[in-house]
């Protein structure tokens, strides 16, 4: 699946529009992906994710990146041994596109703040 635009509160993935946070595997998209804390991204929001056991996950942090990612959480995934990578949305939407040819990459989005 490819991101086809992301402006703040609307993403355009293969084709369909969403207008809220969402989880892009290579086959489907997870639509209304919301995490325990809004603003905070813990472990137990990727279970999913893991469970999928992806060569890299990216995360999208919001326009503006005031999502912010847990260490705890940071520390977990790499110790699976998976790749991950947290940037501001737009720069997420940019690295997955290109990474996902490449690799087993799943992106976790928050398309506001």
């Amino acid at each position: 699946m490819k991101i086809d635009s992301y402006g703040f509160g609307r993403i355009v993935v293969g084709g369909k529009a969403y207008t809220r946070d969402l989880i892009i595997y290579p086959e489907k998209v997870e639509a209304h992906w919301w995490r325990k804390e809004g603003h905070l991204l813990q472990l137990e929001d990727l279970q999913g994710v893991i469970r999928y056991r992806p060569q890299t996950i990216v995360v999208g942090t919001g326009a503006n990146g005031l999502m912010r990612v847990a260490p705890q959480t940071r520390e977990a995934i790499k110790a699976l041994g998976i790749g991950f990578i947290s940037k501001p949305t737009e720069e997420a939407c940019r690295i997955y596109n290109e990474i996902s040819s490449l690799e087993r990459v799943v992106a976790c989005l928050h398309l506001t703040c």
